[in-house]
């Protein structure tokens, strides 16, 4: 009996002893490990900088020197009154210099020194005319080539018809014919073609009623912002005092490219919102050039597709605002001379609209179809009066029938 006693005491140690270890094992593994803390190793002293502030060392006591030791004046002396400088006044500066004012190329016999732009127009009109007249025989065949030169240097069916029949009949006459004496029939025939008896000067001059106003009209890519710059030049060259109006407020930048062309040359450009009323830019113009007292007031306006109704009656409306004034003395057609007979269709629109009184043709060193001169006249009834013969500020040139024929045909 005692062995079972032992033997029961025995079991329930073990079974203590085993459930003990079970618990501590749990125990260990819910328990977080134990975290190490970072070591943190200390900068190495270095020698310090002088700071301020915080971080300033604390100030060290310097000797002081006792009243005994401090030397006093003799006598109080009153202090210096301090020196009164007059104030200058300065100017302040300008934001932007102002451009320098260019002095534009006199106009006088402008064109014969821009002759040699001419040169397409010359080998095709002028040369091709000489060469076909210098023939021993001028058959039927050379006379219907001198025609078919003619017109495809767009001087027009009826002018064309004209010429040769006139030509026809002096070499007749003539006889015998030296290269000299055909140079001449050719320049004077050409000169009587054109016109030499025509009124060609714009009319810039200041009246009664104030400035002369002259408005720039054509279609968009003719170049007319451009030909009104240039046109200002032109008139500065010629004394004018001018007003610009920079009435194209469709076109974007067209108002700084025309102030651009008018500072170049001292003149005043009007100017107005993107997209505002060109009629009354216009009319602000004329105001500003009467306040002035201008010769010239030149009115940029927008370029018109003629193929839009309403937009030609704006361009009426801004000639009848403008007239409010007093009367508008010019109205210049820009024509490009590259678009040769589409040029009339224009031309014809545009005369509907207002009174064309003159016409500028640009971009005639670019072609080679110089008759479009003729031509124009004779659609319209009005001269030619400028021609536009490269891309430089001076190569606006006002239109000289004899010089143009000249050149067209050579010495």
């Amino acid at each position: 009996m005692e062995y079972v006693i032992l033997a029961v005491v025995i079991a329930v140690v073990a079974v203590g002893a085993i459930a003990g270890l079970v618990v501590s094992g749990r125990r260990r593994q819910q328990l977080p490990p134990k975290s190490q803390a970072p070591v943190i190793t200390a900068p190495k002293p270095t020698p310090r900088e002088p700071q301020v502030g915080e971080e300033a060392a604390p100030p060290t006591e310097a000797p002081r020197r006792t009243i005994e030791e401090v030397q006093l004046p003799a006598e109080a002396e009153a202090p210096e009154a301090p020196e009164v400088v007059e104030a200058v006044e300065v100017a302040p500066a300008e934001a932007e210099a102002a451009p320098a004012v260019e002095v534009p190329e006199p106009t006088a016999g402008r064109l014969v020194r821009l002759r040699s732009r001419l040169s397409r127009s010359q080998n095709s009109l002028g040369k091709g005319l000489l060469s076909l007249l210098s023939r021993e025989h001028l058959d039927e065949d050379t006379w219907e080539e001198i025609e078919e030169t003619l017109l495809t240097a767009d001087v027009g069916v009826a002018p064309t018809q004209e010429l040769v029949e006139r030509l026809r009949t002096r070499v007749k006459v003539l006889g015998t014919r030296t290269p000299d004496e055909l140079r001449a029939l050719l320049r004077e025939e050409l000169v009587e073609l054109i016109g030499k008896d025509a009124d060609r000067a714009v009319r810039s001059t200041k009246h009664e009623e104030g400035p002369a106003v002259v408005l720039v009209v054509g279609v968009n890519g003719v170049g007319k912002t451009t030909t009104t710059g240039k046109l200002a030049r032109v008139l500065v060259a010629d004394g004018r005092t001018v007003v610009l109006g920079a009435a194209d407020t469709f076109r974007a930048a067209a108002a700084d490219q025309l102030q651009t062309w008018g500072e170049r040359v001292g003149a005043r450009t009007v100017r107005g919102p993107e997209g505002g009323d060109p009629a009354s830019i216009a009319f602000d113009a004329v105001k500003e050039g009467i306040a002035e007292g201008a010769d010239t007031v030149l009115i940029d306006t927008a370029g018109r597709l003629h193929t839009k109704t309403g937009l030609m009656d704006e361009l009426g409306k801004v000639k009848r605002v403008v007239e409010k004034h007093g009367p508008v003395d010019e109205v210049l057609l820009v024509l490009d001379a590259t678009t040769g007979q589409n040029g009339l269709v224009q031309a014809r629109v545009f005369a509907e609209v207002v009174d064309i009184t003159g016409i500028v043709l640009t971009k005639l060193d670019g072609t080679a179809k110089g008759g479009i001169v003729v031509a124009v006249q004779r659609e319209l009834g009005v001269p030619v009066k400028l021609i536009g013969l490269g891309e430089g500020a001076d190569d606006l040139a006002p239109f000289e029938p004899g010089a143009f024929v000249d050149a067209l045909i050579g010495d």
